[in-house]
């Protein structure tokens, strides 16, 4: 079996936004205009094709990312719908992973938003070339030249101007195409499956020449043919300054910038062609490297079919039907059904017994997948998030992907005593499947704790609990997630020494500990050479791992944290793995004491956007919150606050501002980052987790 689409014709794309932005209407007309729906799905009607949960359907919000295909113009086009809400990032952070392009859409009113920073920087992370798509134009107050002062400002971003709007708020009809000099009009249809290609109305051309220039001379400076012909007033072809566009895009020189308004179904064809002529194809992007797992070395895989198979897990799903689905890219070679896959990070072979091309939540068996294939594996256990799958005879291990701390935790519990181990399964799939869901059990209470990234993550789990698992479950009130740090260097030491089933358990170490930027533990063996072997040397580090999971101030984790291993005795026949792993939890939290620890609270950026007469309110209240206010701006008649606020302080905020506005002020919120409390603070937290108040 042959593939049906040359690597040249895929284009693996994400549509990626800050929260009402219009992803998932975008990505509705894209499948109704390529002819995958028959009818166009509504957000507000709960009918969104890629929104299938109940969940979404119910709030109107995306919660988790879905993956379609469609074609269009002879181009096999996978796409991934991601969410726009803070709470569910993770699921824009594994989809950026593995995409080769991504369009980013900013609100005509709104401009770059909170989250739109977030995900800008997520793709400039994983270096991937975008289309920046300014979406609603339709609306009262709509301002693109702010939205494209704000993308050079405040992101750092080349926006590269390929179009202008033809009309704006209720008079926006379409766009006028700079590089073919052509009006698209969509007039009044409805539907908006027809536009018209017109010349330039006579109040637009010297606005369309000046831009056309301004484009071209942004173009000169990447490619000195096209500057030679532009400097000498020579006529450059539509071909010419495509081929210029797409090599910049590939190259992250300048961001192409679109208009339309996609809810009234204008400007979403030019948006498609946009992504077959400027995004890349996986075969325009670099080789994928790994690692080999036993030697250490750096491979590469080009994206060709006759290359080794190499491929990333990069999302696990329960489905009701046919169990764990397991999504992966291919990024070289192929594998079929019957075939083996070799998992690189756990050393397993397992065999693929069915391959599925997804669309949203519906499935599609296929035989064969290829290099640059987005499909999905079913009856595979083993799998987790960030696995590489691979030939056997070429492992490769690919870069894992990194996701965010979870910020806000609570306790939960069985509504029935008989769905104990019941809930246990569950909190273990739903784990398996978001990396940023965290289940500990509480040291001081031995309740189980949940962790995530805000109120609303947690409730959403908790809802797919009953509705998908049959488990009920009681929640209790979110509590901060809290992390302890030090904030001097010091020295521990520690001994162990014990009789245990008539058999001695030694251990004796001594340690140094320092502040740290670093989020993961620095474990420095600095011990005299010999003085100990390597698993008592990986017992010390597993004790030290181990004692930082319960701080010594509150019980709170610990990071920011380096720790040298300087050495410790050792006693023939009776020094063991486990005494050192002991003694080294008992020195760390001997140094940690000295050290002068300190509390780390998560700290969040919020933006408020309101009408004028309330700001001051607003203001005042976030004062009153320890908030330090950043900014405040105008933004289509209304004014916009923006401010940075302890999470602690914002529990019932969505209340309060509907109180302090009548119920006119918007918000959002995403976290930045942790911040040492304040003493009175820190004091007032530990004391009330000791039971003092």
């Amino acid at each position: 079996m042959t593939r049906q689409d040359p690597i040249e014709r895929v284009r693996n794309i994400g549509i990626s936004a800050h929260i009402d932005a219009g992803k998932t209407t975008t990505t509705e007309r894209i499948l109704f205009y390529s002819g995958i729906t028959y009818k166009m799905g509504e957000v507000d009607e709960g009918t969104a094709v890629m929104d299938w949960m109940a969940q979404e359907q119910e709030r109107g919000i995306t919660i988790t990312s879905a993956t379609t295909t469609c074609r269009w113009k002879g181009h096999k086009i996978n796409i991934i719908d991601t969410p726009g809400h803070v709470d569910f990032t993770v699921e824009v952070e594994r989809s950026l992973r593995v995409l080769d392009g991504a369009i980013v859409i900013l609100c005509g009113v709104g401009g770059v938003e909170a989250q739109s920073e977030t995900v800008w920087r997520q793709a400039d992370k994983y270096q991937v070339p975008r289309i920046v798509y300014v979406n609603k134009m339709d609306r009262v107050g709509v301002d693109p030249e702010k939205a494209l002062e704000e993308l050079q400002e405040r992101l750092g971003a080349k926006p590269l101007v390929i179009q202008i709007p033809l009309g704006c708020e209720d008079g926006f009809r379409g766009v006028i195409d700079l590089i073919e000099k052509k009006a698209l009009d969509w007039g009044n249809d409805l539907l908006g499956s027809t536009y018209e290609v017109k010349e330039i109305p006579e109040e637009y051309r010297e606005e369309t020449e000046n831009k056309r220039n301004t484009m071209l001379e942004q173009l000169s400076e990447i490619d000195d043919a096209l500057m030679e012909k532009y400097l000498e007033g020579a006529e450059i072809t539509a071909d010419e300054i495509k081929s210029v566009i797409r090599r910049g895009t590939i190259g992250l020189d300048f961001f192409p910038v679109l208009h339309g308004a996609s809810f009234k179904n204008k400007g979403v064809h030019p948006l498609m062609d946009a992504v077959v002529d400027f995004l890349p194809s996986p075969a325009d992007i670099p080789p994928v490297s790994g690692l080999h797992p036993r030697t250490g070395n750096l491979e590469k895989r080009a994206a060709a079919d006759d290359q080794p198979f190499s491929a990333l897990v990069f999302k696990i799903m329960t489905d009701p039907y046919v169990g764990t689905l397991s999504f992966f890219r291919v990024y070289s070679g192929k594998t079929k059904v019957g075939s083996t896959v070799y998992n690189a990070n756990k050393g397993q072979e397992e065999r693929v017994t069915r391959l599925l091309e997804m669309h949203s939540n519906k499935r599609k068996d296929v035989k064969e997948i290829y290099a640059g294939d987005i499909a999905a594996l079913t009856a595979m256990k083993n799998l987790s998030t960030g696995d590489t799958l691979c030939a056997r005879n070429h492992p490769l291990v690919l870069e894992n992907i990194k996701f965010p701390e979870p910020v806000i935790s609570a306790h939960i519990e069985p509504k029935s005593r008989s769905e104990h181990q019941k809930l246990a399964e569950t909190l273990e799939k739903l784990q398996k499947e978001d990396p940023t869901f965290q289940v500990k059990q509480d040291p001081m209470t031995g309740q189980t704790l949940v962790y995530g990234m805000g109120e609303l993550h947690l409730e959403v789990l908790v809802d797919r609990m009953a509705r998908e698992f049959g488990v009920k479950a009681n929640l209790g009130n979110p509590q901060v997630a809290y992390r302890e740090t030090i904030t001097q260097s010091a020295e521990g030491e520690g001994v162990y020494e014990r009789l245990i089933g008539g058999k001695p358990q030694y251990g004796h170490c001594t340690l140094e500990i320092a502040p740290s930027d670093s989020d993961l533990l620095e474990f420095v063996d600095a011990s005299p050479s010999g003085n100990l072997s390597r698993d008592l040397i990986s017992a010390v580090e597993g004790g030290v791992r181990e004692a930082m999971e319960v701080g010594v101030l509150a019980g709170f984790p610990m990071n920011l944290v380096k720790v040298i291993f300087t050495g410790g005795s050792y006693r023939e026949e009776e020094s063991t793995p486990l005494g050192y792993k002991i003694a080294s939890s008992l020195a760390f939290k001997d140094a940690a004491r000295k050290a002068v620890p300190a509390l780390l609270e998560p700290v969040m950026n919020l933006v408020v956007m309101t009408p004028d007469e309330y700001v001051g309110d607003i203001v005042s209240d976030l004062n009153s919150r320890r908030g330090r206010i950043e900014a405040l701006e105008m933004r289509g008649g209304s004014r916009v606050v923006k401010a940075y606020v302890p999470l602690s302080e914002m529990f019932g905020y969505a209340t309060g501002l509907r109180t302090l506005t009548q119920g006119r002020g918007v918000f959002s919120l995403e976290f930045w980052k942790y911040q040492k409390a304040a003493a009175p603070v820190m004091e007032a937290i530990v004391a009330r987790i000791e039971g003092k108040v």
